[in-house]
């Protein structure tokens, strides 16, 4: 393990069927005042809205309220946030919901009180917060992003065709998150398996990079191996607790900065996948599994040794007689069976991109360093192209 590092994550995690009960009891560390965040409603109908605002109304909160947080929070609604988190002098902002909703919220926390543009600050210029942020609690209804556990915020603007994140530091992960797994079983099929993708993408983009020999990806490759045993059992059984309860917990340490640690990191597929979300408005996981196989495939004999040990470590293929770039080429060959098994979205076209949209959608993607293989537009068009 050759890198340097601080590390250091904040956030209380409280977890388990019994979560919620803990709540009232983080509420008391902050003022009366909570701007309540959630998404399209679905709370309200599967009663976990009545659940919370029951624990506010105990803990002798004023509850003020910001519904209607989109899949893909937009820059629109991020502005709309900031007013009412500055009309009601937020004390806490509580995200009731998936990883879009704790995104949006994290956004509002350090823009409410920007004297720029956030958009402009935080998203084109990435710049870091020096005004006052209000602190961020989740109650987590989707598992998938990590958001729970870390400083990432993204937001789309439509106008501009841009879908961008900003990872923020430590200052702005949530305090605290509370991490039921039954919240997650009456969430459809669909979302379910585009979350699970999420995570497996987040670990994906971690490991493949590198070539030292360093503890994270050992990490790495138990949690993928964790993913894939649960994600088989919950597609059958979506209420078989144990499966849903490993899933979201390795969703959360797919992505709260501590399998990053010691090496570089590829986030080339998460840029393509942002991209194609701003044209579509895609589901962010399916967008993820559309470019996956051929960004992999198009990079992995840069990396082939890394690749090899994948397909070994993660998907038991044997390597006797074989080459190193067979092994990879089977070891990809079976994760591409199995999302396909699973459900996920394989093809750009069937999440509504068309031919002409690529060139559009190849500017839009952001380009990373620090993997195998730094891709230039043509690279990037190309990759989209073997999506399509």
């Amino acid at each position: 393990m050759l890198g340097t590092f601080t590390y250091c994550n904040p956030t209380k995690i409280i977890f388990g069927n019994d979560a919620l009960d803990h709540l009232g009891g983080e509420l008391a560390k902050y003022g009366k005042n909570v701007l309540l965040v959630y998404g399209g409603g679905s709370i309200k109908k599967n009663g976990i809205y009545e659940k919370v605002l029951s624990v506010l109304k105990a803990a002798g909160k004023e509850v003020y309220e910001d519904g209607g947080v989109m899949p893909n929070p937009t820059v629109e609604k991020l502005y709309e946030g900031c007013e009412r988190a500055k009309a009601a002098n937020a004390d806490l902002i509580l995200a009731v919901g998936g990883g879009s909703v704790c995104d949006y919220a994290k956004a509002v926390s350090v823009s409410a009180y920007c004297k720029d543009d956030p958009w402009q600050k935080y998203y084109i210029r990435f710049e870091e917060p020096d005004c006052k942020i209000i602190p961020v609690g989740c109650v987590l209804t989707m598992v998938g992003t990590g958001s729970e556990m870390n400083g990432g915020s993204v937001i789309t603007n439509y106008a501009e065709k841009l879908k961008i994140g900003h990872v923020f530091g430590e200052q702005v992960f949530p305090k605290f998150s509370v991490l039921n797994p039954e919240f997650t079983f009456t969430l459809p099929k669909y979302q379910m398996i585009a979350g699970i993708y999420d995570i497996m993408s987040h670990i994906l983009e971690q490991y493949f990079s590198g070539s030292d020999d360093n503890t994270s990806d050992y990490l790495s490759e138990g949690l993928l191996r964790s993913l894939i045993h649960s994600a088989d059992i919950a597609v059958k059984n979506p209420l078989d607790y144990e499966a849903r309860s490993n899933i979201m917990w390795t969703a959360t340490w797919a992505l709260n900065t501590l399998i990053a640690k010691g090496k570089t990191t590829d986030w080339e597929v998460h840029m393509l996948g942002q991209a194609v979300g701003a044209h579509t408005n895609a589901t962010h996981g399916m967008t993820l599994s559309a470019v996956s196989m051929a960004y992999y495939r198009y990079i992995f004999n840069y990396g082939i040794s890394k690749f090899s040990r994948y397909a070994i470590n993660v998907w038991g293929v044997t390597a006797e007689g074989k080459t190193e770039k067979e092994i990879a080429e089977e070891g990809l060959l079976r994760m591409e069976t199995w999302m396909k098994d699973l459900g996920l979205t394989m093809r750009l076209k069937d999440l509504g991109v068309t031919a002409k949209m690529l060139p559009d959608i190849a500017k839009s993607t952001l380009v990373m360093d620090g993997g195998y293989r730094v891709l230039d537009r043509a690279d990037i068009l190309a990759v989209l192209k073997a999506s399509l």
